[in-house]
């Protein structure tokens, strides 16, 4: 099933080209308004679903093309984003140690919103493509045997970063928390959709140019890893985001008036704006690009953190 808030925020269940409005059936949830609902129906969806199907089949909704679509979960209690967690196509020697931050819930935007890049000396913006699942029922020390009975969906996420900002090692707060900088959508597909999350193709167009496009079967800690160290750590609540990480080979550098669009075998396309009041540029090459360029000017390898755009005009341009 593919959940969605619309115009009003109204929940829907889109089906195939159209939307069908099933507010109404849940208004019973405790909430304050109705962007509270979808976290609350993920809390009780197995008692819902079989209405839920039923007003399906029987209202003709409207179409998809005639609605707004919003984030489909506009207020998650938290957000924890995988960090490092790709072996970059099978390049590395070994995983990297698994890692995590938070991310600030305040920073989720929805389809067609866009992501404001802000009056900051970042080095580069960047987006991450990932996977991203929805937590469905309580997770604290969760076995990885048991991992994934505890995810209820899953949803296209964006990452946003504004990387390089001083002093140095204060990296992760400012870096990824901005508002704006964590796109979410089109809908969340409840897990029985997804037969094999470990082997999803995930790809990512900057105005109409695909930069990222890699699978989920090159994760260094799986997803059932992943959700059983977090959980380790603080319990996962339903409707919690846990982002999974990205291959950082086609990262590349966001501009003003670019049109992102992230696309996850199944879950539908993402697609968001990109502003940049100041109109500054980077070079366009993405970071493996990038990479090649510099071994075919140097002679060597390129470093171990990868290759960041430089900026080329505008303010905080390098002298």
């Amino acid at each position: 099933m593919k959940l969605a808030y619309f115009n009003d925020f109204q929940v829907g269940v889109v089906d195939g080209d159209r939307i069908v409005d099933i507010t109404s059936l849940l208004m019973e949830i405790p909430h304050r308004d109705r962007q509270d609902l979808m976290a609350g129906l993920i809390e009780r969806f197995d008692s819902y679903r079989p209405r839920i199907e039923q007003a399906v089949t029987k209202d003709q909704g409207v179409p998809l093309s005639s609605v707004k679509l919003r984030p489909p979960l506009p207020r998650p209690r938290q957000i924890d984003c995988m960090a490092v967690n790709y072996m970059e196509d099978g390049t590395l020697a070994a995983p990297s140690p698994i890692n995590a931050f938070h991310k600030s819930p305040g920073a989720i935007i929805g389809p067609e919103e866009t992501m404001v890049l802000p009056d900051v000396a970042a080095t580069v913006f960047e987006g991450e493509a990932e996977l991203a699942i929805i937590i469905g029922k309580r997770a604290s020390h969760v076995k990885a045997a048991d991992a994934m009975s505890h995810i209820f969906g899953y949803i296209n996420f964006i990452d946003g970063s504004a990387r390089g900002l001083p002093p140095a090692r204060n990296i992760f707060f400012q870096a990824k928390s901005r508002d704006t900088f964590a796109p979410i959508g089109p809908y969340l597909v409840t897990a029985d959709e997804i037969p094999d999350p470990q082997n999803l193709q995930v790809r990512l167009w900057v105005n109409g140019t695909i930069k990222q496009d890699y699978n989920t079967s090159d994760m260094a800690h799986d997803i059932k890893r992943c959700i059983e160290w977090v959980s380790s750590i603080h319990a996962l609540e339903p409707g919690d985001i846990l982002a999974l990480g990205t291959n950082h080979r086609g990262l590349n550098a966001f501009h003003d008036g670019d049109v992102v669009e992230l696309e996850t075998e199944g879950l539908g396309r993402l697609k968001i704006h990109v502003r940049d009041d100041l109109k500054r540029t980077w070079s366009r090459d993405t970071r493996l690009e990038a990479s090649r360029k510099f071994t075919a000017e140097t002679g060597e390898a390129p470093p171990p953190t990868g290759i960041i755009a430089k900026q080329l005009t505008g303010k905080y341009t390098p002298a």
